[in-house]
């Protein structure tokens, strides 16, 4: 027992030669061990704050991790749709005027393999339903006979032009969301939680110092075996003025960073910027879409026509034909 206690009194003075931080490495072992005493706790208000950061953090996390898909051009695009280099060279606008100018089939070809002006086109839903479309408008009409147009050739072309409105909605409702929503809610993960994590990590390291120095201070820097009863240690009245002294230092510096980091947390919990963001997010998506409604509800009434019109001549061909 004799031999314990002289490893422990050596390990107690190497302990008041070491750097804060071995020494605050030394306290959380203890305290992993189950070997620290007095453990100095922190305000119950203090832990609800952690708490509440905690959760606010865990927010921030589950809520981007499916919005930063709004970062990603084609995250609602097929993924069992091949495209080629000339399908996505012009837009559907820009064919539409090609293919008006067209007189022969060769030209109307031409015209939808046009080489591209620009960027690839977008790689969206409605882009590619207006790319579709328009291509199922043009084989029609180059195999119609009949007099006039094809009704649903007409058709498909209107939705093509209609489609690609809609994919350029959804394109402008995305670099909103992700100015006015993704980047401010990037900003209080990355920055505002991470400045909150900083404080409390400071805390937990004055902590560790201020318990570190107390248990060096009164001998108990570290226990190998079972204590005698004759291992008495001092009390804070028996302590030394500069042992005294050395304590009340490291108490208040724990209370200097508790204090810092109690604002930090308030102001990350109280500052209007997330719901601010959340109301951006929605404005953006309501924005979108009325102007899809907007779209729709003017090709609507277009297609309903064409198809009433088909459908009386059908059956005036059909009466025709008894």
């Amino acid at each position: 027992m004799d031999n314990f206690k002289a490893f422990g009194s050596s390990l107690s003075s190497i302990g008041q030669q070491i750097t804060p931080f071995a020494s605050r490495t030394f306290q959380y072992t203890k305290e992993q061990l189950g070997q620290a005493e007095d453990k100095t706790q922190l305000p119950p208000d203090y832990i609800d704050l952690e708490k509440r950061v905690d959760a606010l953090k865990q927010v921030h996390q589950k809520m981007l991790a499916v919005t930063s898909q709004y970062s990603h051009e084609a995250y609602d695009y097929p993924a069992n749709i091949k495209e080629s280099f000339s399908d996505l060279g012009r837009t559907v606008s820009e064919k539409v005027q090609l293919l008006s100018a067209a007189t022969t089939p060769a030209e109307a070809q031409a015209a939808l393999t046009a080489p591209p002006t620009a960027k690839p086109q977008p790689k969206t839903f409605s882009h590619a339903i207006a790319r579709a479309s328009l291509t199922s408008s043009q084989l029609l009409h180059q195999q119609h006979t009949g007099a006039g147009e094809d009704p649903l050739a007409t058709a498909l072309e209107k939705y093509a032009l209609a489609s690609e409105r809609l994919g350029e909605a959804r394109l402008a409702q995305d670099a909103q969301i992700q100015s006015r929503y993704l980047a401010g809610w990037n900003t209080t993960l990355n920055t505002n939680l991470m400045f909150a994590t900083r404080a409390r990590k400071n805390v937990e390291k004055a902590r560790l110092t201020l318990d570190s120095v107390k248990s060096r201070a009164k001998g108990t820097t570290w226990k190998i075996g079972a204590a005698s009863p004759r291992d008495d240690h001092p009390t804070s009245d028996e302590l030394s003025p500069e042992a005294q002294e050395e304590i009340e230092k490291a108490e208040d510096e724990f209370v200097t960073q508790t204090e810092e980091a109690v604002g930090v947390m308030k102001n990350v919990l109280d500052t209007p910027e997330p719901l601010r963001n959340l109301a951006e997010l929605i404005a953006a998506q309501l924005e979108y879409h009325k102007k899809a409604a907007e779209i729709l509800s003017e090709l609507a009434p277009v297609i309903e026509g064409l198809q009433v019109e088909q459908e009386a001549n059908y059956r005036k061909s059909r009466e025709s034909a008894s």
